[in-house]
């Protein structure tokens, strides 16, 4: 009996339970079926979208390589024993199939769900992220207080066509005391749009809406002050989100 033929059949019977699984978590577990949702300001809209199916394809790709290893190894064991004791490789059959198979399904089901459970949002201004099963993540990010966006794309992602986007607000990084060895770290807020096949454009837009964000309206980039205080990147950012609120209801009527 080959991996390959235990992988198959592995992953028919995987498909059938996700199917399954995947209801009783919407219903149940109130697992969101739905993208999240993003305050949107008069005219403008809200893209919602998922990770490329390559980066499913990645993900299985890596699974299978590492269970075929450990499923060849296990085989090759219980081959070891029913050669050296045939009432041993008889009793032994059953439980070796177990520990292949079992682990497979359940590895496979959670590739899927974190497939499925994993959206991101862009508006004009802001990204929202969401990933997880049980305990959910959500990560909101404004445009006008993002620093820096990169592109990774390993050797292994540019084979399936996929790449990551790490966007990097103020307040990340650290920093290192030369005398004392001292380090001093500061908080960092980070977003992965991971798995994509539109990588390079997700970061074009993303500077281009930042750019925008930073020059029209409340965007101005010079800091604003009133008597002793000023007005920070997150005050600028909560008085956008009450404009922008205002500006739907008077949109919508209510």
């Amino acid at each position: 009996m080959s991996p390959s033929f235990v992988s198959d059949h592995v992953e028919r019977a995987s498909r059938w339970i996700y199917g399954g699984l995947w209801a009783v978590l919407v219903r149940w577990f109130c697992v969101p079926d739905r993208p999240p949702t993003l305050p949107v300001a008069h005219g403008d809209k809200c893209e919602a979208f998922q990770p490329s199916e390559g980066f499913l394809r990645y993900l299985k790709f890596k699974f299978w390589v590492v269970l075929t290893l450990i499923d060849g190894a296990i085989l090759v064991g219980w081959i070891v024993i029913a050669a050296v004791s045939p009432l041993a490789g008889a009793i032994t059959a059953l439980p070796a199939l177990a520990i292949a198979v079992l682990p497979d399904i359940v590895a496979y089901l959670a590739i899927h769900l974190r497939y499925d459970t994993t959206w991101y949002l862009m508006t004009g201004r802001s990204l929202r992220i969401r990933r997880g099963i049980w305990v959910i993540h959500e990560t909101t990010i404004t445009f006008e207080n993002v620093q820096n966006v990169e592109v990774h794309q390993g050797p292994l992602q540019r084979w399936f066509g996929i790449a990551d986007v790490l966007v990097t607000t103020a307040g990340g990084g650290s920093a290192h005391a030369a005398e004392g060895k001292q380090t001093v770290a500061a908080t960092s807020h980070q977003g992965l749009i991971e798995g994509i096949s539109h990588a390079a454009q997700v970061r074009d837009l993303i500077l281009s809406r930042l750019r925008h964000s930073r020059t029209a309206g409340l965007g101005d980039e010079k800091e604003q002050t009133i008597g002793n205080g000023a007005w920070s990147a997150e005050h600028l950012a909560a008085l956008r989100e009450i404009r922008d609120l205002a500006r739907a209801a008077a949109g919508t009527g209510t």
